[in-house]
């Protein structure tokens, strides 16, 4: 077909649709009418849209709703025509164009939550750096950080909206704006004394204009940002006696413990009253409407399921209460007339993972009584423990750790009324149905996205003497970003460079075009008179190239330090060049950092040579843990191997004295050994007599003492990381530990390293080494030594075997040990005797094992032997081929996998095969509806037509959640699980060091169990044996994994290239998501939502993801 012939073709298919056609279907058109493709693709063009453009004599294009439709141009014949039938049109409407979604995240620092777990990183390693990480989607990296912060350190498109006061909060926030309003100037706040009478006509102001209420948590800020002056604490103890400035009362309704304060109540209209019969004025109404029963004020909380402007509520107007005529009592009722639902104040937003309080305008509610005063010694010392745990506290372990760490009992009726602390922390109830578990949050300073790495001065740590300033270093949005480890003279100052684009890629673009220029004569100008401070180009010897150096040494010899490269050169002056002010645009690449945990030990000698020989020089993964100290601390990792390194806990052991082990030699025998664990594989823990042992018993003992005559939190742990060395209890006595994972940030994995036993423990159960006994104590080697008992195979053993074995051994230290080999995995095989005098093999623990009944593994379950169809189709439904992946593969002329397993009239009920009434499932998500938008964040992402959301707004109390099941069900891991595992029941499964609520798939014969995630979307095999049941406390919040569908593309069998390009787009990421529709089922795992993708984290437009898959036509993901 000609050329010509394709353009009328084309336009008689777009005549044919006046309403447009959909890019996404234009293809199809044309083919139905020709029988023919296209050729986009033949004619040069990239995509279809590109060749479209190139032609807009034939196709005219518009964005509307977020998708791009084409229409027929006005041809030169029909022009007149048209012009004459659109002057007959009354009404005119611009040309539709694609919604511009603003998505800026705020940070909200009180509590940051984590939701990778570091276990294996699998990546391919590549010759340009080591192997990045391939990521859980549950459980916490050592930073402790938000994985949330990363994305919340986007650039706005424009000038952002004025942020409202905001309360910490445990998430930031997604938040859809369209409004985009300059920021107020900040000003510089001026603190000044406590007047009462200044304070109150102040709060009066405030009140002015928050007249339907306002949080008491947010009005110090609202305070500060009208009056430039901080509120005195004592006003806010005050503030309920000052009836006649406001009253104060405390919503019923919500999960919040906060209160509401309003303007004072209007006093009724009295008829006037002569001196004589003057009474002293009545006090206030005693009654009035729940402040839940109020509009939602710009600074109240409003839900983020409806994030669009047009669902937002809007700015209260001060009529909109008022008093009752005819009411006969005192109480307030609202008013009929309606407020505008058009958005007045960006601030709406804020904060938005609550729901807003729901109006029942029926129950009045009295006022709070006045609140005890809280010793202001106690308000410091809770002040202390909150700046201690940034991520908040759980309130239920206050008075433990108050005692422990004060030694003095903490007031339990504050527990009573946490309203109490209102003024000095943030409390929320992550658990709704839980009133006891309450986190408190401390008050923080705003999180700084752009973080200089650099110091003010520069990486060699002289004065800069340039004009104008070269920018500081901003930290990478990567959670590991790679970097080039380039010297490190010490552990506290290592000089690191960072590695991808805006950082290497950057500085090798500059310097091309620093070689560029420079090698033009008229631009190589030597440097005049160089002095200390100063910046200078020098060429380097021997090449062309051309970097970046500043002057710091002129006194003996001429001596540079290279900013971008990290390292010190003496040079000739003629060397330097003066450097031109287009090369101080991009910021010094040589960062300073320094290695956490490693601060006492900076110029130890072993250290500092296992640091030169596992890092200088290598590129390696770095985890950033603190981002507002100078210089940052940091953890480096290596994982170009099979097992990952952590290069900080490796320099730790370099500190080991081995002259304090106990050498072990083959056919030796060591009496009065310890069995101090035995693990669920048969392999057990042993301490044999040694100098350490003694030596570290001695130093546990002054450590004891120490923390008993210690009134201080400086021992508390605040930074956990992986690989970090502090203190635990083990039976009432600190032992050291080594943490080993964080699920979250206030849960995490430890093990005794002197013990061999594993635990997961809350972060204020740890303790800091103190500084007097951590030399001693590091060099120390680690008293626990694996073995395995000699015969016997290292495997899943029957739980009778195992609580035989650890009632035989544990708790006795009279045991002998001869050992029979050392294997390559540093695995002991030996025999075990539980007296000192035969040593004979048939007297052995070892033969009464495998003599006995108890050594034999699990049977088959009943299930019988899995069949090659279903293998097959798992592997189908799990491949990327697949047109979807149902969380229990079943074909469409199957039933549901709970057909007759249950009482199908109640959904919330499950039963089981025998009948047995199970414990209710949870409620079922809140869905919004169609049209509306949700943030979301994609967790798992096969292709276009199978996809799995999480809400943003509740992702905090999963991560809580699957902390809390972390703490519970480890504890009791080594107990027997459920008998019977049923399929199509739900079930907590350990999965990577981590509890999930899953549903049951099959049941395989070989002791597998094929589960789905059900708040991740993932389907994974686990052993039978790490199966719990799912309790009650844990079935309260909906399951958070959403199946999705994309909108806007026809639903067929995508490519693997396709799939590939979906997931690069969408998976892992946080994401705006337009519900087009809803399909509802009874069980949560059959819901399913078609919904747009927006991602809007770019600064000059919003990608909208199925226009991104409309470059893939039917005929390039068709399998052939």
């Amino acid at each position: 077909m000609s050329d010509d012939l394709m353009m009328k073709m084309l336009r008689a298919v777009l005549q044919a649709n006046k309403n447009g056609v959909s890019i996404t279907r234009l293809q199809g058109e044309y083919r139905s009418l020709t029988g023919e493709f296209i050729p986009d693709r033949k004619l040069g063009y990239p995509s279809l849209e590109c060749f479209l453009r190139s032609i807009p004599s034939v196709v005219r294009m518009e964005n509307r709703m977020g998708e791009i439709m084409c229409f027929a141009a006005v041809c030169q014949e029909t022009a007149h025509i048209a012009q004459l039938v659109a002057r007959q049109k009354s009404s005119k409407r611009a040309p539709g164009r694609s919604q511009m979604l603003n998505c800026r995240m705020r940070s909200k620092l009180a509590s940051n939550f984590v939701f990778y777990v570091r276990s294996g990183w699998s990546q391919p390693y590549t010759s340009m750096g080591p192997r990045p990480r391939s990521y859980n989607t549950c459980g916490g990296f050592s930073a402790g950080g938000d994985i949330r912060k990363m994305y919340s350190q986007h650039d706005e498109r424009a000038n952002p909206p004025a942020p409202a006061p905001q309360t910490p909060s445990s998430f930031p926030a997604l938040s859809i704006t369209i409004s985009n309003v300059p920021p107020p100037t900040p000003k510089a706040l001026q603190p000044g004394g406590y007047n009462p009478q200044v304070v109150q006509s102040r709060i009066s102001e405030v009140l002015k204009k928050y007249c339907s209420g306002l949080w008491l948590s947010k009005l110090p800020s609202v305070y500060r940002d009208m009056h430039n002056q901080d509120l005195p604490g004592q006003a806010v103890i005050d503030l309920e006696n000052w009836t006649h400035i406001c009253s104060v009362e405390k919503p019923v309704s919500t999960n919040r413990a906060d209160r509401l304060v309003y303007p004072p109540q209007p006093k009724p209209s009295s008829p006037a009253l002569s001196p004589s019969q003057t009474s002293p004025t009545p006090p206030a109404p005693s009654w009035k409407h729940s402040p839940t029963h109020t509009p939602t004020s710009p600074t109240a909380p409003s839900t983020l399921w409806k994030p669009s402007p047009s669902h937002l509520l809007p700015t209260p107007t001060c009529n909109l209460w008022r008093l009752s005529p005819t009411s006969t009592s005192h109480s307030w009722k609202p008013t009929t007339t309606p407020f505008s639902l058009t958005p007045t104040s960006p601030t709406l937003t804020s904060p938005t993972w609550m729901a807003s309080p729901t109006p029942t305008p029926t129950t009045p509610i009295p006022l709070s009584p006045p609140a005890v005063s809280i010793p202001a010694e106690t308000r410091l010392r809770l002040k202390e423990l909150l700046s201690k745990y940034s991520h908040g506290l759980w309130a239920h372990a206050l008075p433990k750790l108050y005692q422990e760490t004060f030694k003095v009992p903490f007031p339990e009726d504050i527990l009573a009324n946490l309203s109490l602390l209102l003024d000095i922390c943030t409390v929320e109830y992550p658990m709704a149905d839980n009133k006891k578990k309450a986190i408190l949050y401390g008050p923080t300073t705003e999180y700084k996205a752009k973080v200089g790495l650099s110091t003010p001065s520069s990486p060699s740590g002289y004065k800069l003497n340039s004009t104008p300033v070269v920018p500081p270093l901003l930290l990478p949005k990567e959670e590991f970003p790679s970097v080039l480890v380039v010297e490190a003279s010490s552990t506290n100052q290592v000089i690191l460079r960072f590695i991808g684009e805006g950082y290497s890629q950057a500085l090798e673009a500059m310097e091309e075009s620093m070689t560029t220029v420079y090698s033009q004569l008229s631009a190589q100008r030597l440097l005049p008179f160089p002095s200390a401070g100063q910046l200078a180009a020098v060429k380097v010897e021997g090449g062309e190239e051309v970097i970046r150096a500043q002057v710091y040494c002129v006194v003996v010899a001429l001596q540079v330090y290279y900013v971008d490269h990290g390292f010190s050169e003496v040079l000739s002056r003629t060397k330097l060049l003066e450097l031109q002010k287009d090369f101080l645009k991009l910021p010094f690449q040589a960062a300073t950092c320094t290695l956490a945990g490693l601060e006492q030990f900076s110029s130890e000698l072993p250290v500092l040579q296992t640091l030169e020989s596992l890092a200088v020089g290598k590129i390696l993964l770095v985890e950033l843990l603190q981002h507002d100290t100078d210089p940052p601390q940091v953890v480096l990792y290596d994982t170009s191997h099979d097992d990952e390194v952590n290069i900080n806990a490796v320099c730790l052991k370099a500190l080991q004295d081995k002259a304090m082990e106990n050498p072990l030699q083959v056919n030796s025998t060591y009496m009065n050994v310890s069995v101090t664990n035995v693990c669920s594989d048969g392999t057990i823990f042993c301490q044999l007599p040694s100098r350490g042992r003694v030596k570290l018993n001695e130093i546990l003992d002054k450590i004891e003492a120490f923390f008993i005559t210690q009134v201080t939190s400086e021992s508390l742990v605040s930074t956990p990381f992986c690989g970090k060395c502090c203190l635990a209890r083990y039976k009432g006595r600190w032992s050291r530990v080594e943490i080993t994972n964080l699920h979250g940030s206030r849960v995490l994995d430890i093990k005794f390293v002197d013990l061999g036993v594993p635990a997961s423990v809350e972060v204020i159960e740890l303790r800091e080494i103190p500084p007097l006994f951590l030399p001693e104590l590091m060099a120390i080697p680690p008293q626990a030594i694996k073995c395995c008992l000699a015969e016997l195979e290292v495997g899943v053993w029957t739980p009778e075997a195992v609580l035989w074995l650890r009632d035989a051994v544990l708790n006795s230290m009279d045991f002998s040990m001869k050992i029979s080999m050392l294997d390559e995995a540093k695995l002991v095989h030996v025999y075990l005797f539980t007296s000192k005098g035969s040593q004979d093999v048939t007297n052995s623990v070892n033969h009464q094992m495998a003599t006995s009944d108890l050594w034999k593994h699990p049977g088959p379950q009943k299930d019988g032997l899995p069949t090659p169809s279903f293998l097959d189709t798992m592997v189908d439904q799990l491949t990327l081929d697949s047109p979807a992946c149902s969380p229990i593969p079943v074909s469409t002329n199957s039933p549901s996998p709970l057909d007759g397993a249950g009482d199908t009239s109640n959904p919330t009920l499950v039963t089981s095969a025998w009948g047995e009434k199970q414990l209710a499932l949870p409620p079922l998500l809140e869905l919004p509806q169609a049209g509306q938008n949700m943030d979301v964040y994609v967790s798992v992402a096969c292709h276009p037509g199978h996809f799995v959301l999480q809400p943003w707004q509740d992702l905090y109390k999963l991560v809580v959640l699957m902390g809390e099941m972390v703490l519970y069900y480890n504890q009791r891991e080594e107990m027997p699980g459920p008998g019977d595992v049923q399929k199509g029941e739900v079930y907590a499964a350990k999965v990577d060091h981590n509890w999930h609520r899953v549903l049951v798939n099959r049941v395989l014969s070989s002791g597998l169990v094929s589960v789905y995630e059900l708040d991740y979307g993932k389907h994974e095999l686990v052993n039978c044996t790490l199966l719990q049941p799912l309790i009650e406390s844990f079935r309260q919040l909906p399951f958070q994994g959403i199946t999705a569908q994309l909108a806007g593309v026809e639903q067929r069998v995508w490519s693997e290239a396709a799939s590939i390009v979906f997931r690069n787009h969408v998976e892992k990421k946080p994401l705006v998501a337009q519900v087009e529709c809803v399909v509802d089922a009874e069980l949560p795992w059959d819901r399913k939502v078609i919904v747009y993708l927006v991602d809007t984290s770019r600064e000059e437009t919003d990608i909208w993801v199925h226009n991104v898959m409309a470059d893939f036509p039917e005929e390039q993901s068709a399998i052939p």
